[in-house]
């Protein structure tokens, strides 16, 4: 499964309509957003993840992050909610007004994120271990990268050989590079 019509399709018609009304809603208070399959579930990623979906059983599961779900603790109240989701009951209407709200302000909080940190946007690049490890070295932009060496990068827990090249060429494009040793 590669695609969000794909992941939809292999769901019984009625729940298919309900995903779809869920994805056009999302994509309408999110029309910037990338759409893309990530974690096996329909995401929307806008300078990082915005919301993730899924069809289940007997609900639709909606992922906007432990933000999305404090922010909207309120509204949310009559509904089941972990720290980082939501279950809207395949039974019911589902509450697009409140969906589209939740994205919007994913989205801004994106931004807001983005906008705080290196202009090059490197750390969004990278998958989210690579991300968090950076984040709690306080490596928050190039500059800072550049300060060390790809080995000690590569101690960082969470960090993969596999971002190196993605932060190499993050260094490059500003005229960096990694500190030799």
């Amino acid at each position: 499964m590669n695609t969000i019509d794909e992941y939809i399709s292999g769901f019984p018609k009625e729940v298919q309509l309900i995903l779809e009304q869920v994805r056009n809603t999302i994509k309408k208070a999110a029309p910037d957003a990338e759409e893309c399959i990530s974690w096996e579930m329909p995401t929307f990623r806008q300078d990082g993840n915005v919301v993730h979906f899924a069809g289940h059983k007997s609900h639709v599961g909606f992922y906007p992050g432990a933000s999305g779900i404090e922010v909207f603790k309120e509204e949310l109240s009559g509904y089941k909610t972990s720290k980082g989701a939501a279950q809207f009951p395949l039974n019911k209407p589902m509450p697009l007004k409140l969906i589209a709200k939740i994205v919007k302000y994913r989205v801004k909080e994106n931004l807001e994120i983005a906008a705080s940190k290196d202009k090059s946007g490197f750390l969004l690049q990278l998958p989210a271990p690579a991300r968090r490890a950076l984040e709690g070295a306080k490596i928050t932009s190039l500059k800072k990268l550049s300060h060390y060496s790809e080995t000690e990068i590569l101690k960082f827990h969470g960090m993969g050989k596999s971002s190196i090249p993605e932060l190499k060429k993050a260094l490059e494009e500003k005229g960096l590079q990694f500190k030799s040793i």
